[in-house]
């Protein structure tokens, strides 16, 4: 059989293509009934846009997937897995568009990201870890932004739990950047835990010790320094600046001028929301619920809130959506990309029988 036959869309594949197709428009009319009042009460605050603020709101969200693209390149790097910023921008834009319109998205996007990075040689830990790490990653970057907005503003609560919150994911940073530069240390450690979970297990010493030999083998392709680790949160911090200045834009396309530690407490704490609640899709309702206020106490009224807030849905939402969507029907529907996108699968899978 060649590499056509093998690529080629079975008759059966077409018809599920077609149906996610289909229950991705239906998806998306939903979404635009859910957030046509929103749309139809500020329809006159829009009227009197400023138009060069909507550009460079479009330029940040822009920047905002790009970042964190690079993010995505610097932890491969690390592992030795080498790719071109475009390819990782396009897998950045088509899991983006998948995590926020589709319900339960963020488990898609990930899906897609993990097959996109072995596709490209990584291994499946290296595939894995490099997810977790960019998880942390932008999970320390917002911590920072909104512990920075709380400070600035002189928080009339405790800040003391987002402290401890950064702080143990900063602890984490540094455990997991230490195992990443020392395998062989992690190896030990390792195997000791296994010693007593068995015992405790009551099963023999050396059970799972082969198994986590070779997860550290394959961990041994990562050499990820101090440098590395500053390089990677750097763009990921970057990440979430450049997507709070696209609200921040947005907010002055309506004439309105928040206080820059409000609005950095109001978008982190809208970005908390939409984390907490995953399954719909870019935190709809409950990610504007939190904003809504957040930018009234900022120095908003509520009509500029309302419509700031639609013109940064246009724009990090849909605009971004649209064309995450775009690149996923040019680049990854139908065949597989071989060539310049990665290595050809088929040894990954020989390699595993």
């Amino acid at each position: 059989m060649t590499d056509a036959e093998d690529t080629r869309p079975t008759p059966r594949r077409r018809r599920v293509e077609w149906v996610i197709g289909g229950l991705l428009v239906v998806v998306l009319a939903v979404e635009i009934v859910l957030i046509w009042p929103d749309l139809s009460e500020s329809v006159q605050n829009l009227g009197d846009l400023q138009w060069g603020w909507v550009a460079a709101a479009v330029v940040a969200s822009l920047a905002s997937m790009s970042c964190f693209a690079r993010v995505q390149r610097c932890l491969l790097g690390v592992a030795d897995v080498h790719i071109r910023q475009r390819q990782s921008l396009a897998v950045t834009f088509a899991s983006n568009s998948m995590s926020v319109t589709l319900p339960g998205g963020p488990v898609l996007a990930t899906t897609f990201r993990y097959r996109q990075t072995r596709l490209w040689g990584a291994s499946p830990v290296v595939a894995t870890w490099q997810l977790v790490m960019a998880g942390a990653l932008q999970a320390i970057g917002l911590a920072l932004v909104g512990l920075a907005g709380a400070l600035l503003v002189g928080a009339e609560t405790n800040p003391f739990s987002l402290i401890f919150t950064f702080g143990g994911l900063c602890a984490f940073l540094v455990v997991a950047q230490y195992a990443a530069s020392r395998p062989d240390a992690l190896e030990g450690v390792g195997i000791t835990a296994l010693r007593g979970f068995n015992a405790l297990r009551k099963k023999p010493p050396l059970t799972g010790v082969r198994r986590w030999k070779h997860i550290v083998n394959q961990m041994s392709a990562v050499r990820m320094d101090r440098r590395d680790t500053a390089r990677a949160f750097g763009w990921s911090l970057f990440n979430w600046i450049a997507d709070a200045a696209c609200l921040a834009f947005a907010c002055y396309a309506v004439g309105a001028h928040p206080g820059f530690a409000g609005l950095a407490v109001a978008y982190a704490a809208g970005n908390a929301a939409r984390s907490a609640i995953p399954l719909l899709p870019a935190g709809l309702g409950v990610m504007d619920a939190v904003l809504v206020p957040a930018l009234t106490a900022s120095g908003m009224t509520g009509a500029e809130a309302v419509s700031a807030i639609v013109v940064y849905r246009l724009v990090s939402f849909l605009l971004m959506a649209t064309i995450g969507w775009i690149v996923f029907a040019a680049r990854f529907r139908g065949a597989q990309q071989q060539g310049e996108e990665g290595p050809d699968p088929a040894p990954l899978w020989r390699r595993r029988k």
